[in-house]
């Protein structure tokens, strides 16, 4: 032991409760421990399901027994010689929802009584299981009845005096649609800039942007439309936040912790959001499709891999949407969201699939097998009716492709050659409309480099070759003959395709390595009517009205020269719009329109009678920017002319003050009084000079 250091021995002391305790404390040499009790009357507000909502999940209930069985009725009466048989069938179905830990099957005689009780190792596999199960159809003869058992206790216990339930209050978000009644039609646009820390809505004029919101720190990632226009979805880490109205209000939050992807219904009615981040066999939580209107929680599913997003595909009118697996095809139904006919389509090989965006139509396409052919197939919903079959050979690859009418659909077949050495392409063009939809096919050797329809119309456009040799190819579809070549262009600078949303006016673009060069074509004649170049660009975007279109380079893709121009239909630009670290732009939608199709040829028709009024209008619009710039000029003045007012009030106040610091001497009107001044003239001799001057110098 160490010279000055004392031996410690523990030491049995009396009870000195009664003793000052601060005293007790400097005896022994210890500090007085902390006191880690609440306060008289503090109230703790933060309930154990916020703090400890993960752990109490799993917390045993009293009735967890009860809660994790469900009755299966309307099951076939079998002898003990067929029961097992029975089981396994049983079993197999039902396994998929979780395990199974108990199954029992009561009998009356040497027969089963038709029911079994399943218990399953949680109450949220029992659930999903009931819910999916009910009414599944194992035969002609046997549908099956699922039920939880705790339903029974539920149903008895039902009072005989019914309730009238509390009406929720009613929360008015406002118009959704405010922005489709502005006078002059302006559409508005999303932009996030400053590396994604400001996002804002503007309107767009021909002139300039007019800023309608901005907002710092909106979203964490990036911004979505809704199909229609109505939402702004925003990304954070906890979920979903959902803004619109006049004034982007918040409308709706879904909780999704590190929500990463979305996507909607094409009614708006429900959204899908994918977090990689938690994930349960007995709860899914990978994907989440939710109820816009209510925020409730319609269904979870697992997600092994979102390399491919959307992962469901939502038909047309948003009854239905889809997913591929392994030799699967599981089309779900709205609003149950249960299986269509509570079984998935058996596809063995199915590869890639597509919605037509205006039937319940379903394409998809299988791979070669030993002696069978690749096939396209069309099948018809809720029906499952086979529309179509086309079969294909030396497949390598296919892309399907529907037009935004839903008239054609293009089948992109990659192929062999017989030495199986090289490849080439065939274009199967599916006449959805005509009888017995009939294919055309269109051969083209060289790569493909994209391809596009025309949305409203029967054209398509091919780019293929290789740089520099790149051709242009416009194809028409003409009704019950044979596909057309209308005109190739040869040489052109161009890796992508962007058809205007209203047809007729495709761009030919060169994005990113080919410098954002740009064509802008008139299909109708084939005219270029502009080429231009907006340097590195990475985005293009047609305004919904394909009257403007906005090219774009963005920070996440280049971080120099980042901005967005504002082009017409015809090419010019009448924008440039130079924003900090500009990262995204995207136009809002606008729902279908209300015209007939009657209508709207009344309206092309009379075009040359509506063009007038435009003209005015927009001789009013230049006149009105005019305006507008002289009434800023006068609010300039009107604000220096109040900003002087303020000095003089000011100096006026001061006047005392300079009256003391001059002793009494008013020197602030020394020059306004000039009636009461003589004017003195003093005159001071400075000096003299003088120079001689000879009389013969100016002989």
């Amino acid at each position: 032991m160490a010279e000055g250091e004392w031996e410690k021995v523990p030491v049995r002391k009396p009870d000195r409760s009664h003793e000052n305790a601060a005293n007790e404390g400097e005896d022994d040499g210890s500090e007085e421990e902390p006191d880690f009790s609440d306060q008289e009357g503090f109230v703790d507000d933060i309930t154990d399901e916020e703090l400890l909502g993960d752990l109490l999940k799993q917390k045993p209930k009293e009735a967890v027994g009860i809660d994790s069985v469900v009755v299966v009725d309307n099951i076939p009466q079998v002898g003990n010689d067929r029961l097992p048989k029975l089981k396994n069938v049983v079993r197999k179905i039902f396994s998929k929802f979780g395990q199974i830990t108990t199954e029992h099957y009561p009998e009356e005689g040497a027969k089963t009584k038709g029911f079994c009780f399943l218990e399953f190792s949680s109450q949220a596999n029992a659930i999903e299981a009931a819910k999916q199960m009910n009414g599944y159809k194992l035969d002609k003869l046997h549908t099956f009845a699922v039920n939880l058992f705790s339903d029974f206790d539920k149903y008895s216990s039902i009072p005989d005096k019914w309730e009238t339930p509390e009406i929720q209050p009613y929360k008015d978000h406002g118009n959704l649609k405010n922005w489709l009644q502005q006078a002059d039609c302006q559409d508005q646009y999303c932009v996030i800039f400053n590396a994604g820390e400001t996002t804002a809505i503007f309107s767009n004029t021909p002139t300039e942007a007019l800023v309608v919101e901005e907002r710092k720190r909106w979203t964490e990632t990036y911004v979505r439309w809704s199909p229609q226009g109505t939402y702004l979805a925003t990304l954070h880490q906890k979920g979903i936040a959902l803004w619109g109205g006049e004034k982007f209000q918040q409308i709706r939050r879904f909780a999704h912790t590190g929500v990463q992807l979305i996507d909607f219904s094409p009614c708006e009615r429900y959204l899908v959001t994918f977090s990689p981040l938690i994930d349960t066999r007995e709860e899914p939580q990978a994907i989440i499709i939710w109820d816009i209107r209510t925020g409730a929680k319609r269904r979870g599913f697992h997600c092994e891999n979102a390399a491919q997003w959307p992962i469901f595909k939502w038909s047309a009118d948003g009854k239905f949407f889809a997913r591929m697996t392994t030799d699967t095809l599981s089309i779900y139904e709205t609003p149950s969201f249960g299986l269509l006919d509570k079984k998935s389509l058996k596809i063995t090989g199915i590869k890639d699939f597509a919605w037509s965006p205006a039937d319940n139509i379903i394409s998809y396409w299988v791979p070669e097998e030993k002696e069978n052919p690749a096939r396209v197939t069309l099948i018809e919903l809720p029906s499952r009716r086979e529309l179509r079959i086309k079969n294909l050979f030396n497949v390598a690859e296919c892309k399907l492709h529907w037009q935004k009418l839903g008239d054609y659909m293009c089948c992109k077949v990659d192929r062999y050659t017989k030495s199986k050495k090289g490849q080439f392409c065939n274009f199967e063009i599916f006449r959805i409309r005509e009888k017995q939809i009939p294919v055309d096919s269109v051969e083209v050797k060289e790569a493909i480099i994209a391809f596009a329809w025309e949305p409203t119309g029967s054209k398509f456009v091919i780019l293929h070759g290789e740089s520099p040799r790149i051709s242009a190819s416009f194809y028409n579809i003409k009704a019950r003959a044979n596909v057309e070549l209308i005109k190739c262009l040869e040489r052109r600078v161009a890796n992508s395709l962007f058809w205007s949303p209203m047809g007729q006016f495709v761009i030919l673009a060169g994005l990113r390595g080919m410098n954002g060069q740009f064509e802008f074509i008139d299909t109708n004649d084939m005219t270029i009517m502009n080429a231009n170049e907006h340097f590195m660009a990475t985005d293009v975007e047609w305004d919904p009205t394909g009257r403007y279109v906005i090219t774009g380079v963005s920070w996440w893709s280049h971080k120099v020269d980042n901005a967005y121009w504002v082009w017409n239909f015809q090419g010019k630009v009448l924008q440039k719009c130079t924003r900090e670290r500009f990262c995204q732009m995207l136009w809002r939608p606008r729902p279908p329109t209300l015209l007939s199709a009657e209508q709207m040829r009344d309206v092309k028709k009379n075009m040359k009678t509506y063009s007038k009024q435009f003209e005015l209008k927009d001789r009013m619009s230049q006149s009105k920017a005019s305006k507008e710039l002289i009434e800023k000029r006068q609010a300039m003045i009107e604000e220096y002319t109040k900003y002087v007012a303020r000095l003089e009030e000011q100096w006026q106040e001061e006047k005392q003050i300079r009256l003391e610091l001059r002793s009494g001497t008013d020197t602030d009107e020394l020059d306004s009084h000039v009636e009461n001044m003589e004017e003195e003239v003093i005159e001071f001799f400075l000096g003299e000079e003088i120079t001689e001057v000879d009389e013969f110098d100016y002989e």
